[in-house]
């Protein structure tokens, strides 16, 4: 065999290690420096993280990021489990129309549901609160959802996006459960709650494990939505989540030791969180 895996494996290996290995490597060394510039640095250990720690700042990002992570969890899964519930039904009629009108949203970027909500929720000519008007007598002529609101105004765009796409993966675990089981509960008599929680709660458990890691995935690396529909962190940095405050280190302020400190803080977390995941899933 010689060479010959080496040579069809090069190109892996190379696009790996110059776009991924020696970045981390190098993340990771930034990380322990005070960097003056792109070509200058200092070696200063763990003061990076000490000053990440005693920052304000990073204690309201992470407060707002976790914020938002419990109610895409809390919020958003159980919607979208309900709406699979519902479309999987087979009298259902025009189910498949339905199925493609939730999952629309998510085709669309982060960038446009940000734009678009931005001019949703404006203070007057919003079309929330044009719409509000009409139909509440007395409601004020301005309501600032994106100054008073703010986590309300990221969570409502992001259920709008994200409640279809987790119901796709809803849809395709409801779909390997078994009906002979279900008929089997029905029989003994359980009623539509029972046969959801003993029967196919059980079957999706898998699916739905893997869904709500996804969801605190893509939570804790919330970025394009808040800075474009707040122009930034929003009133009293309201809307400042963890990966905005790397961004604003790393490239307003151009530290970016500091800014690799956060990087590896937060995939410290999420790699915590895996783990856990894993852990359930191998005792399950």
């Amino acid at each position: 065999m010689g060479w010959t895996p080496f040579v069809f494996l090069s190109p892996f290996l190379l696009t790996f290690c110059v776009f991924l290995a020696y970045p981390l490597y190098d993340s990771a060394i930034l990380a322990f420096s005070q960097t003056y510039g792109p070509s200058h640095s200092v070696w200063v250990g763990f003061a990076n993280f000490k000053n990440m720690f005693q920052d304000p700042d990073f204690w309201t990002a992470l407060k707002n990021t976790s914020l938002y992570t419990l109610a895409s969890v809390t919020i958003q899964l159980p919607l979208a489990l309900l709406l699979a519930l519902i479309l999987n039904q087979p009298g259902l009629k025009g189910r498949t129309l339905f199925r493609l009108i939730f999952f629309l949203p998510s085709l669309v970027g982060l960038v446009f549901v940000a734009m678009m909500f931005s001019l949703m929720l404006g203070d007057r000519d919003g079309l929330v609160n044009v719409f509000l008007r009409s139909v509440i007598p007395g409601f004020p002529g301005e309501f600032p959802w994106l100054q008073n609101y703010v986590m309300a105004s990221l969570i409502l765009a992001s259920l709008w996006m994200y409640v279809g796409f987790n119901m796709v993966y809803f849809l395709a675990a409801l779909q390997s459960v078994s009906q002979d089981a279900l008929d089997a509960a029905a029989i003994d008599g359980a009623n539509a709650i029972q046969r959801f929680w003993y029967v196919i709660l059980p079957e999706i458990r898998p699916v739905f494990g893997f869904v709500v890691l996804l969801s605190l995935i893509g939570s804790l690396q919330l970025f394009e939505l808040p800075y474009v529909l707040l122009n930034g962190a929003g009133p009293e940095r309201r809307g400042l989540t963890l990966v905005m405050y790397l961004y604003q280190n790393g490239f307003d302020r151009n530290d970016l030791g500091f800014a690799s400190a956060i990087g590896w803080t937060l995939a410290i977390l999420l790699m915590g969180l895996a783990l856990v995941q894993r852990r359930l899933s191998r005792n399950e």
